[in-house]
């Protein structure tokens, strides 16, 4: 009878190991190398001369001094410009929002400083040198993976840094795997990959490389996290099953 119980023991365990498989949203199955930041200078290379465009579904303030008005969420006024208030101009589908006393205007592909200029210069017609205020206030990057708080990250300036998206996430899980973080950047109808390792001091200042909104970073978990989830997984089977073997052998 003993070789039908160690048959059946060993039977169920692999039925178990097959069970407990734990899958990696974040890794491609095959093991293809992903494109490395070099190989993408053109698209990942930081620019110091970056903006904003504005784009549909932008969420959009607009700031005049001392003309309440004329203001939509704005900056200078008693309560300060918030998301949560609904104090902003929304970009339609047509990239046009409605603005006080101008009507319908197209924003859409604009930058921040251009849509300044050209708010002064409308109101212009209004007012006596007109201070203008604009403000985007949906400017996001989603940082997901092994990070304390996968969130998704509002910028107040026009990039930031992947160690401040990171440090803004409360730094990575145990699991983290800091050699191949990914970061996604979409390019019209393109969407780029990049991965980074983390581990090379020699060069961290040259991989802390400038993200834009709509990035998504992605840290991906080592492969030992998925052992160690089937071994927590074993290790109380085999321990019930230890037990049944020595009370059979008892008999």
């Amino acid at each position: 009878m003993k070789p039908l119980y160690h048959f059946i023991f060993f039977l169920l365990a692999g039925a178990l190991l097959q069970g407990c498989s734990v899958t990696n949203l974040f890794t491609e199955p095959g093991g293809k190398p992903d494109t490395s930041v070099s190989a993408l200078d053109n698209i990942f290379l930081n620019n110091p001369d970056y903006q904003y465009h504005i784009q549909v579904d932008d969420k959009v303030s607009i700031s005049v001094w001392q003309q309440d008005e004329l203001s939509v969420g704005s900056v200078y006024g008693i309560y300060n410009s918030n998301e949560v208030y609904g104090k902003w101009l929304l970009v339609d589908a047509g990239g046009n929002i409605e603005i006080p006393r101008l009507g319908t205007v197209n924003v859409e592909h604009m930058t921040v400083i251009s849509l300044k200029d050209s708010l002064s210069a409308r109101f212009g017609e209004y007012l006596v040198n007109p201070i203008v205020d604009v403000k985007i206030m949906n400017k996001e990057i989603s940082i997901l993976g092994e990070v304390r708080n996968p969130q998704v990250v509002t910028l107040d300036t026009e990039q930031s840094r992947l160690l401040d998206v990171i440090a803004r996430a409360n730094g990575f899980e145990f699991y983290a795997d800091t050699k191949r973080i990914r970061v996604l950047r979409q390019i019209g109808p393109d969407v780029h990959m990049a991965t980074i390792d983390l581990t090379q001091s020699d060069s961290i200042l040259k991989r802390n490389i400038a993200l834009y909104p709509g990035d998504v970073v992605i840290v991906p978990a080592k492969n030992s996290k998925r052992i160690d989830r089937q071994l927590s997984n074993i290790i109380p089977f085999t321990s019930v099953a230890t037990a049944v073997a020595i009370l059979f052998n008892a008999l």
